[in-house]
């Protein structure tokens, strides 16, 4: 079996880029049948503003523990998060539930809406959790969302009368009504079929254009061609990075064949 150097991803100076999230041996462990189970291993990484940053990894590398631990979602056992100078790892429950509705925002595999508010509903009501906007601030903006996400027509059905692709660009306008700071998206695409996993990473592509930050994680080798950072994790830590520019759709098969050569380098 190769073995293969574990990289730092803290040593190369990010040139005019401001750091958004920061994490320093970071561990996260699980007790099973007596035992502790090590998802993550003293891990460092920086996430940066403006970028659009992808976390690939085979299954049960981590991803998704690890977003959870960087969005305060889930506890880190060992190490710390550092958000705007304070460690999130240590923050009472209360500070960590007004950072996650304020600066962070989150798009997940199942989309999580409310059954029984209308597309509309559910993104306004995430909305009226700002306290310092105003509902007429609130209900201005959703409108905006929903139109930019091609949802204004269908506005007033329930998330049921929706297809897939529908309830998740519902999701996502949901996730950015407060303007966070940071976008978690987990495995966003993965209960979708291709077009509308196109139409849901052609929103992502636009928001990140917008200046948008974004760190996703996913298994779907066609999502991290968005990326303009990928990450690859294995065995509870980074093992490589790939810096790209900004996506293209007109570059993307030589984006593709770049990417793919990346991944085999890391065993995908």
């Amino acid at each position: 079996m190769m073995i293969r150097k574990r990289h730092s991803l803290n040593r190369k100076v990010k040139m005019m880029k401001n750091t958004i999230l920061t994490a320093k041996g970071l561990c996260k462990s699980f007790a099973h049948n007596g035992l502790q189970n090590h998802i993550l291993t003293n891990l460092d990484v920086s996430i940066y503003e403006g970028d659009f940053t992808v976390v690939m990894g085979a299954s049960g590398s981590g991803k998704s523990t690890l977003l959870y631990a960087l969005s305060g979602m889930d506890r880190a056992t060992g190490g710390s998060v550092l958000y705007e100078e304070k460690d999130i790892v240590k923050l009472p429950e209360k500070k960590l539930a007004a950072l996650r509705h304020g600066d962070f925002g989150f798009v997940f595999q199942q989309v999580h809406l409310v059954s029984n508010l209308s597309l509309y509903e559910n993104v306004v009501v995430s909305g009226y959790l700002n306290k310092s906007v105003s509902a007429d601030a609130v209900n201005k903006r959703a409108d905006e969302l929903l139109s930019a996400m091609g949802l204004s027509d269908i506005k007033s059905k329930l998330p049921s009368q929706c297809s897939g692709g529908e309830q998740q660009r519902c999701a996502i306008a949901r996730a950015v009504i407060n303007h966070p700071r940071l976008l978690f998206a987990d495995e966003p695409t993965g209960a979708l079929n291709r077009k509308n996993t196109t139409e849901v990473l052609n929103l992502l592509t636009g928001l990140n254009e917008d200046g948008q930050s974004i760190l996703m994680v996913t298994h779907d080798s066609r999502a991290a061609l968005r990326a303009t950072r990928i990450l690859y994790l294995a065995d509870g830590a980074f093992i490589g990075e790939l810096e790209l520019p900004p996506y293209e759709p007109e570059m993307e098969k030589s984006r593709e064949a770049q990417v793919g050569a990346w991944l085999s380098s890391m065993e995908w």
